[in-house]
């Protein structure tokens, strides 16, 4: 273990964050002032402002997987790291960390914060809070290169089966008191905390924050409004004091809105994909399955199907991440005649594929149907099969297609293993792969390789990139100041450093 030197400045100063009770503590090494009243930057108003939450779908951070509801969570709470719109991490509740040189131990220091108690925030608070998010049905695909998590003299430490280098960006978990990590509402470290009013639930500002930052929410109170289903949202929005809502153009249930406001895109990780059987009698030849991906119209279904707010991508990365290369994605072009050819020199002209699909999603099914309108035109008779619930599940895990529309949530290092690893949770149609396994993990070890492990896919043609979603965010004007919805924070804001300027440098 490195052995921690002294940072030339305070942490605590730099980041613009107090000590409990709104002074800086005196570290000893004579750079605090004993007390230094900090001026909140963001200043609290009686602007009204309502939010939405579904009561039965709750409030824990963990357990919680609707949309609506986790909006609220980046006022309640605060992570290790939060990640911008460019997918770069930024210290919160990290005030110093050290990687090994294996890149498989990571060192955390943990902010002199406070919960919306009073209490200090501990290292135990954070390891509970990670184990947690571990066995989370919304945080766990992103933990499962983690080996273990541990507290030792104030610091948490992570130890992972595979070097990571870009590991900082999975650590926006909202971090909880420990004794809370199952309760239906846990005390956060953020700028609000749940509160009634008349009974009502609702948000209200703390006045002992530990931090002083920036944040684009001035509301002394902010009131909950119950949802019921997105229509009524809408109208709350439209015709009473509902102040933003945040709504999935990918649903089922959307509902357009129409009133003057503010509109933005919210990325969300869903990544729509066509996956494929590799012992698919049809295409199983390397040359159809590598055309595949060139027939695909994903600028036209994008448009035609997710009102803009998607974007079309050919790798298996979002367009927005700093893992999508420009260069590889532009050799790829719409160009359908590629597989009418590939078809026609295997002879497979007028061979029958069968697109699976859930039918539970009414706009999947209609994506489908333009995806198999196109591969018939480059000569191949496809069958659209969608089934419901666990009949879809069954058909995955048995391999009963030659191609399916999936959906899935990539973590934002857009790591692949789930696909190519052994037994990996996205593995249907014997997709598991130890070559491309390795470039998995080679890629996560050295973001340079991520160009390599996309060639390498596209080549084979074993996963067939559509796009990548986001959420529609509607806000009456003027409500907020210089919002930036992030991934998973959608009012993102942070301390003012990068992780680099955190890294504590050590000797062996």
């Amino acid at each position: 273990m490195k052995k921690i030197l002294s940072l030339i400045l305070c942490l605590t100063l730099l980041t613009g964050c107090a000590a409990p009770g709104g002074t800086y503590t005196p570290t000893g090494d004579g750079l605090a002032p004993e007390e230094d009243t900090i001026p909140d930057p963001t200043p609290v108003t009686q602007q009204p402002i309502e939010l939405a939450y579904y009561p039965d779908r709750l409030l824990n951070p963990y357990t919680c997987g609707d949309y609506t509801n986790r909006v609220l969570f980046g006022l309640v709470y605060q992570s290790l790291f939060a990640v911008n719109e460019d997918y770069e991490p930024r210290p919160v509740l990290c005030t110093g960390y050290q990687v090994s040189q294996d890149m498989k131990t990571y060192t955390f220091q943990i902010a002199r914060a406070t919960f919306s108690d009073g209490s200090s925030l501990t290292a135990a608070d954070v390891v509970a809070s990670l184990r947690a998010a571990v066995d989370s049905p919304y945080y766990q695909g992103r933990f499962d290169h983690v080996s273990s998590i541990s507290a030792d003299q104030g610091a948490v430490i992570v130890t992972l089966s595979t070097p990571y280098e870009n590991f900082l960006v999975l650590l926006d978990v909202p971090i909880v008191k420990a004794s809370q990590v199952t309760d239906q509402r846990p005390l956060g470290t953020g700028p609000y905390y749940y509160d009634t009013d008349r009974e009502a639930l609702c948000l209200r500002r703390r006045t002992d924050w530990w931090c002083a930052a920036q944040i684009p929410v001035s509301a002394g109170k902010i009131g909950l409004v119950e949802a019921e289903s997105p229509s009524q949202l809408r109208d709350r929005f439209e015709f009473e004091d509902l102040t933003m809502v945040c709504a999935d153009p990918g649903s089922d249930t959307y509902v357009d809105f129409h009133k003057d406001h503010e509109l933005w895109a919210a990325e969300n990780g869903l990544f729509l994909y066509l996956g494929i059987n590799r012992y698919s009698q049809t295409l199983s030849g390397g040359t159809v399955l590598s055309a595949l991906t060139y027939a695909i119209p994903r600028d036209q279904i994008v448009e035609d199907h997710f009102r803009g707010f998607a974007e079309s991508a050919v790798l298996p990365a979002s367009p927005r991440s700093p893992y999508y290369d420009q260069r590889l994605a532009a050799t790829v072009t719409y160009d359908p005649q590629r597989l009418t050819d590939a078809v026609a020199g295997a002879g497979l002209t007028g061979s029958a594929v069968t697109l699976l699909v859930s039918k539970d999603s009414g706009l999947r099914v209609q994506v489908a149907r333009a995806i198999a309108q196109s591969l018939e035109a480059c000569g191949l008779q496809v069958t659209v099969d969608a089934r419901s619930g666990e009949d879809y599940t069954t058909a995955l895990e048995q391999g009963g297609f030659d191609l399916y529309l999936g959906q899935t949530k990539l973590s934002a290092t857009m790591d692949l293993s789930a696909f190519f690893a052994p037994e990996g949770a996205l593995s249907f149609g014997r997709l598991s792969d130890p070559v491309i396994y390795a470039l998995c993990q080679e890629a996560l070890a050295n973001r340079g390789n991520y160009y390599t492990l996309y060639q390498r896919v596209l080549e084979e043609g074993l996963l067939c990139p559509i796009a990548f979603r986001s959420y529609a965010v509607y806000a009456q004007r003027g409500a907020f100041t210089q919002l930036t919805p992030a991934r998973d924070f959608l009012f993102y804001y942070d301390l003012g450093l990068s992780a680099q300027q955190i890294l504590l440098e050590g000797e062996e």
